[in-house]
Parts: C-alpha cells; sequence; structure tokens
C-alpha cells in the first residue's frame, strides 16, 4: 500500500493536534505545561495555542494565581469548535453526549428500548441523533457509536443481549461526519487504558461483566480489533458449559455462565438488570452464597487465561466484576493462580477496578472519533471551513 501523502497544511496542524491530545489527557492544562510536555519554547506555545483560538479550538481562562510566577490560564475546548457525538446502545437503552476537543462527555439524550426491534430502536436514534446535529449546526464532526454487540468493518454481525443480527447502524450517520460503530467493551478498554485506572499502562486488558462479559486489549494506546474488528470477543470464549448454546451460535460461551444475565437465570431474580445483580451479590442469602462464588471463581479462571495470552501491564475490571471479586475473593483468587502460568504466579499483572465506571463505553466512543477529528487531516479540515 502506497502511504499517504502528508500536506504541506496538514503538516502545519501537528503539533496543535499533539495539544488537543495533551487536553484530553490533563484537565486545565496550561500554556506553559504544553511547552514543556511538547518541547517547544515558550513563544512556540503562545502562538500555536492564539492560532487554535483564532481557528475556533481552544479557549483560554482567565489567568489564575498559582504561587510564585506569572498567574497561569487553563485551556479548554472553544464554546464553537468541532464537535463529536457518542452514542451508547446497551442491553436496554441508549444515551447521546456531545463533546469537544477536551472530550468532556456532556450527556444530550437518552432513552429505553427493551422490547423494541432494532428498526424502531434505530429510528428513535436517528431523529435524536438529527436533533443533537442541527443544535449544533456545522460543528459536529463525526458520530461514533459503542453497541452492545459484536462489531465488523462498522456493522453488528450480532448481539446475544439486544437479539439483533446483522444490523447497519448508517441511519446514525450525519451528512459531512464520519461514522464509527465499536463493540463497546473495546470502547471500554480504550477509555481505562487513556483517562482512567489503566492510563500509565503500555499494555492494559479490561473486562467488564455486564449483561455478558466483554472487554478489550490495548496496546501503546491504540485498541486492539482484529482484521475486521472482531478482537477481543472474550465473551464467547469457550469458557462456559459446552452443552449451553450462546445467542452468537456457538456452545460454551463464557457469556453463559457469567454477567446479569446467567446471574439471573442461576439464581431466580426477577429480571437481568444490572442493578439487580447488584443487589443480589450484596445482599446474598446463604443458600445464593455458592452460585456467586462460581461466578467469581469463572471471572478468575477466565482472567488467567486472558492474561496467559495477552502478557498486560494492568488488568482493569467494569461492571459488576469488582463486586464478584470483592464478594468471593477466595474463590476469584484461587482460580486466578490455578489458571495462570507459573511464571506469572509471582509477577501477576495488578487487577484493579476500572475508575470510569459507566462512562466508560461513551468516553471510549468519544476517544475514537477524536483520534480522527483532532489529527492533523481533521484539523486541517476544520480550520479550512472556519478560516482564521
Amino acid at each position: 500500500m502506497t502511504p499517504r501523502r502528508t500536506t504541506a497544511g496538514q503538516l502545519r496542524w501537528t503539533l496543535a493536534a499533539d495539544v488537543c491530545t495533551l487536553l484530553r489527557a490533563i484537565p486545565g492544562i496550561t500554556r506553559a505545561q504544553i511547552a514543556r510536555r511538547l518541547g517547544i519554547s515558550s513563544g512556540t506555545a503562545a502562538d500555536l495555542v492564539t492560532r487554535m483560538r483564532q481557528a475556533a479550538l481552544l479557549e483560554e481562562g482567565e489567568a489564575v494565581p498559582n504561587g510564585r510566577g506569572r498567574p497561569t490560564a487553563a485551556l479548554t475546548a472553544h464554546p464553537r469548535g468541532p464537535l463529536v457525538l457518542a452514542v451508547e446502545i446497551t442491553a436496554t437503552g441508549w444515551r447521546i453526549s456531545t463533546a469537544g476537543v477536551d472530550g468532556r462527555p456532556v450527556a444530550v439524550v437518552s432513552g429505553s428500548h427493551s422490547g423494541r426491534s432494532p428498526r424502531e430502536v434505530l429510528a428513535a436514534l436517528h431523529q435524536a441523533v438529527e436533533v443533537a446535529a442541527e443544535d449544533h449546526a456545522g460543528r459536529v464532526r463525526a458520530v461514533s457509536v459503542a453497541v452492545a454487540a459484536t462489531v465488523r468493518n462498522g456493522s453488528i454481525v450480532q448481539s446475544s443481549v439486544l437479539n439483533w443480527q446483522r444490523t447497519s447502524l448508517t441511519p446514525l450517520a450525519v451528512p459531512g461526519a464520519e461514522l464509527f460503530v465499536t463493540n463497546d467493551g473495546t470502547c471500554e478498554a480504550l477509555a481505562e487504558s487513556r483517562r482512567g485506572a489503566a492510563r500509565n499502562g503500555r499494555s492494559s486488558l479490561h473486562v467488564t461483566v455486564l449483561n455478558g462479559v466483554g472487554g478489550g486489549l490495548v496496546l501503546n494506546g491504540a485498541p486492539v480489533l482484529g482484521a475486521t474488528g472482531l478482537a477481543m470477543e472474550i465473551g464467547h470464549l469457550p469458557l462456559g458449559d459446552p452443552d449451553a448454546v450462546c445467542g452468537c451460535g456457538a456452545r460454551g460461551c463464557w457469556d453463559t455462565v457469567l454477567g446479569a444475565d446467567a446471574l439471573s437465570r442461576t439464581l431466580g431474580l426477577r429480571d437481568s438488570a444490572l442493578a439487580t445483580a447488584e443487589a443480589a451479590i450484596t445482599q446474598a442469602a446463604p443458600h445464593d452464597v455458592p452460585a456467586i462464588e462460581a461466578a467469581a471463581a469463572s471471572l478468575g479462571r477466565g482472567l488467567a487465561g486472558l492474561i496467559n495470552t495477552t502478557d498486560p501491564d494492568i488488568v482493569t475490571l467494569g461492571g459488576i466484576g469488582p463486586l464478584l471479586r470483592s464478594h468471593s475473593p477466595a474463590a476469584f483468587e484461587t482460580a486466578l493462580m490455578s489458571g495462570l502460568m507459573h511464571c506469572l504466579r509471582d509477577g501477576c499483572p495488578r487487577i484493579v477496578s476500572g475508575e470510569l465506571g459507566p462512562d466508560a463505553a461513551s468516553i471510549g466512543a468519544i476517544e475514537i472519533a477524536l483520534d480522527s477529528v483532532t489529527s492533523p487531516a481533521g484539523l486541517a479540515a476544520w480550520a479550512a471551513h472556519h478560516p482564521q
């Protein structure tokens, strides 16, 4: 493949793209910090920030005294700058957020979709996305969808929790904006690696236990997607009952024994909502404890296999994963250690709870969109339509 040529106009925005990356990683960053981080002079940093302000990319707040030296002013996204829309589709609902170049999500609207067909859900989402785009006319540069589904080449292949098959999300596209569709576990993994509990890791593994099991692997800041986007569908590893048929069509998937859906079936809960599963774990009756311990052991055993095969610096847990671990630490630890290779037992990577909670998938979707929107090419395209 012939390398894509970088135009002179794009080169002009290379440092600006680096500033946008820093702005997402360090909220409230100042010009002085930018100069130090990028290894440029204070004068160059001042010129750069001025150019980005003129292009409606940055806004500089009022200078605030900060000990000795000159007062410092924090940089934020420009109120009329480019935006991305993050759309999250979960097992039971959806929500839409906006974010500027600083990546801070602002909730717009949400809804539920239990029992509704994919066509009905997408019609409601299309309308909500359209309204959000119209409310920010000319500013939306990308729509990024995080969905609880298996995603290949930007379309849903199947979703066990949504019960959707072969569904295109092109109805969510906005004219003039890029469309990204990514598995929600991958989005969570990316968010935790850049802005959450794994932000200092070079190789981070994320495992989230929601209605089923999901997650992702991030290497050097980039999610591992595989050839077509199917990588890290860990809920479909054959770690469950080999006789149980999963909604994906395979037998013995991890999803069939671990998650709110599996716990609901095992304990006879009134529904499979995450809140119901959380309450069942925290308020477990004595006769329910063995089932919860089995779920914790399943989590530990699966993590051992994933650590053996991916060799991460750090592992983050999301959903009800941390709760299962804290409720049944012995079952979790025994299964984890017995499944790890001997060479990893003394040097097992840290396993920590994620920091971003239910916002992780949306933040990851925002990161994916902003990687493109705030690239040198993306910034050059924005500046071309917003002349200084």
